[in-house]
């Protein structure tokens, strides 16, 4: 209890720790809202102050464990290893089983996105070899290895066990572990300037929308933190020990306030030792060696992960979730167990490794830093009522009076399990109220804007209306100046190279590029409509002087026209419904569906070819357009095969569908501009224009507008209150 008045003491002479954490959180979100996106400078400090948390992390987990461990005997490691191993195991198990259910509760997110070339890229290797083998364990701590380094030090600890002067290197790695925690208390003193600066940025930059969805973990988290510590840990004592749940918690109440309150689980290990001792005397079970094992029990198992630190796994599935992308069932292993792991360290230093591993976005460790304050006390609370539970388990089991009482078992479980369904039930049910999700990346696709200043032009919505075929005679590009005008050929539904937008404008990357183009050469643009069929007719005959839309350079197409060197590489892909993604995720994969109908674009006899070389037995259909697949379908096809680039446009439009590219089989699809009267010169002469377009970076800026969707929607400022109430700024 002296620890705990201790405690009280400090509050008295002024704010805990804990006090200036919640102010500086509170600070945080005013100045946030008030100065709105101005904050965003603070983000530096907040990254500053994240890298300070992770300095002494990866070598105190080092010190701490060997000395852990390596101050145990060989009795005490064997019988810890036999009686408290299973508990450890069964804890784990709990913590998993709650992580893993509680995406359940999630609402559900429609979404879609622009082209990313996280598509096309291969999933990331694990090796688990140096993942969890420490060749080198000073390679492994630079290179934030935890798993690695885990390893490192319980072979460590178990070899110092043997070894009989081993006080030697125990008290200098205890003194090192010492040092460590006073550097990390001097940092933890930075703790309130560090939670203003990372709220104050996120308050001030994160949309509404991103708030809301915040909830979500912020929610999970503390029921299922509650759920655990008031229901499944204490009661999983009553069947198996005397021990009546009322006196469980009438025990450890004091040391688990303390804990939630200051956040500190060290600080109340000595409590919680003294009350189980003093659980086992109050039912008479108190035995010679009773106190000793709680003395070593509790120590050695603040060592290992906790359900409270387990818990925070959480964060990586919200994490998922919030950016749009799920976890696949191959990665869940890996997820379980590098999770586990990692864990053994801090979680400053595990959950950077985890979003990494899970190949998520690594700034939303910031958001986990956030809601860390809050959620970093029931995760407190939490540990302090695993710690008690697991240290009561393991005594009862090693002196003899842990036996299961079937009948109340049975209803434990059966009771647990309707009350995890009902839970889960009632968080989803109150996220599908709470959490407002309004789709609108087809508005926004269908919304987008010319990306260059334009030029003086007149769109042809038929091939009837464009003038006469122009002459031939002449070379192309003295013709286009001798006439003002630049004639380009475009297929209307062919986003996001050319296509109409929602308020029938015609736009597309291609149609900037033709832009670009006329305004360079001083001269008007004409945009006349192709079909697909007759396109090479329709160029030949003089219907345009170019074709700038999306156009797939191939051989059989050489044959018939001119093109210029090409101007970018798209991707060969699938799309398919959302709940078929994983069908179509290697070429294996997709070889073992029976009976497989692939949807191509009436284009070309490219993707015939491709598909039949790709998969020989597949039916392939040839499709009039591409909408036809989105909205009837009436073939009943597995997928489209499109391009990575346009199939995600698609499916901005049609979300329920995604867009696949088979890995390691990534094929690229070269794209070119077909020239009028095979004039050689004029398609030299464009493809030196798009190399000097390249090394300007004007293509890549409209490739990044029209295939990667930046700027799409036109960036306001965020609402604060300098700006929208008080109008200070503009």
């Amino acid at each position: 209890m002296g620890v705990m008045a201790s405690e009280r003491k400090k509050q008295k002479a002024g704010l805990s720790l804990s006090a200036k954490i919640l102010i500086g959180m509170g600070l945080g979100i005013v100045v946030g809202v008030f100065f709105g996106e101005y904050c965003a400078i603070l983000q530096i400090i907040g990254d500053a102050f994240i890298k300070l948390l992770q300095i002494t992390i990866l070598p105190y987990i080092m010190v701490s464990m060997i000395v852990g461990i390596g101050g145990l005997t060989i009795d005490q490691a064997k019988l810890l290893a036999k009686k408290a191993g299973v508990l450890l195991f069964l804890f784990w198990g709990i913590s998993f089983v709650i992580v893993l259910l509680l995406p359940l509760s999630f609402p559900e997110l429609e979404s879609a996105a622009f082209f990313s070339s996280s598509i096309i890229e291969p999933p990331k290797e694990v090796d688990f070899v140096s993942l969890y083998i420490p060749s080198n364990p000073f390679h492994s701590m630079a290179n934030n290895i935890v798993p690695a380094v885990v390893l490192f030090s319980i072979l460590t600890g178990v070899a110092l066990m043997r070894v009989i002067n081993k006080d030697a290197l125990l008290r200098p790695l205890a003194i090192a572990s010492q040092a460590m925690i006073q550097i990390t208390k001097l940092i933890v003193n930075l703790t309130p300037i560090g939670v203003f600066a990372i709220t104050a940025s996120a308050a001030g930059t994160m949309s509404i929308e991103e708030l809301g969805r915040l909830q979500v973990y912020l929610v999970s988290f503390n029921v299922a933190a509650v759920f655990l510590t008031f229901w499944i840990l204490p009661m999983l004592v009553t069947p198996i020990t005397p021990f009546k749940y009322k006196d469980i918690l009438a025990l450890t109440r004091d040391a688990m306030v303390t804990a939630f309150t200051t956040g500190n689980l060290f600080i109340v290990l000595t409590v919680l030792t003294e009350s189980c001792k003093q659980l086992f005397e109050k039912y008479n079970l108190k035995e010679e060696k009773t106190d000793t094992y709680v003395d070593v029990i509790v120590p050695i198992s603040f060592n290992f992960p906790t359900t409270g630190k387990l818990l925070m796994l959480l964060f990586i599935l919200f994490a998922a979730w919030f950016s749009g992308s799920t976890l696949s069932l191959t990665q869940y292993p890996t997820f379980v167990f590098a999770g586990l792991l990692s864990f053994f360290g801090g979680v400053d230093v595990a959950m950077p490794f985890m979003l990494d591993l899970m190949r998520l976005p690594s700034d939303l460790y910031q958001l986990y830093v956030v809601t860390g304050v809050i959620n970093g006390r029931f995760a407190t609370l939490l540990a302090a009522m695993n710690l008690v539970v697991f240290t009561l388990l393991a005594t009862a089991s090693l002196t003899g009076v842990l036996v299961v009482n079937k009948k109340k078992m049975i209803n434990y479980l059966i009771i647990t399990l309707l009350l995890t369904v009902g839970i889960l039930g009632a968080t989803r049910g109150y996220f599908s109220v709470a959490v407002k999700n309004v789709y609108d990346k087809d508005q926004v696709i269908a919304s987008m804007q010319s990306h260059v200043f334009p030029v003086p032009r007149k769109v042809y919505r038929s091939v009837a209306e464009s003038v006469i075929p122009i002459d031939l005679g002449k070379p192309t590009l003295q013709r286009i100046q001798e006439s003002g005008v630049l004639r380009v050929g475009y297929n209307p539904e062919n986003m996001p190279f050319t296509y109409y937008s929602g308020s029938g404008e015609l736009v597309g990357l291609d149609i900037d590029m033709a832009q670009l183009l006329a305004r360079e050469l001083k001269v008007k643009l004409e945009f006349i409509p192709f079909e697909i069929e007759t396109m090479a007719i329709q160029l030949e005959a003089g219907g345009f002087d170019v074709i700038m839309s999306g156009i797939v350079l191939t051989t059989q197409r050489l044959k018939k026209m001119t093109f210029s060197t090409p101007y970018m590489k798209t991707h060969l892909a699938f799309v398919v419904p959302d709940h078929r993604r994983k069908d179509f995720t290697t070429r294996k994969a997709i070889q073992r569906i029976s009976k497989l109908r692939i949807g191509i674009p009436n284009e070309s006899d490219y993707f015939f070819d491709k598909i039949k070389n790709y998969l020989p037995r597949t039916e392939v259909i040839e499709l009039g357009s591409v909408k036809e697949f989105f909205e009837t379908n009436e073939n009943q096809l597995d997928a489209l095969l499109l391009d990575a680039e346009r199939g995600s446009a698609w499916t901005l439009i049609y979300p329920e569908f995604q867009v696949v590219v088979p890995v390691p089989d990534v094929v690229k699809i070269p794209l070119a501009y077909p020239v009028a009267g095979g004039d050689r010169e004029f398609a030299d002469f464009l493809s030196q224009w798009i190399r000097l377009k390249k090394d300007f970076g004007e293509f890549q800026r409209l490739y990044d507008h029209w295939i990667l969707g930046r700027d799409a929607v036109p960036q306001k400022p965020r609402w604060s209150i300098i700006r929208n109430v008080l109008r200070w700024v503009e």
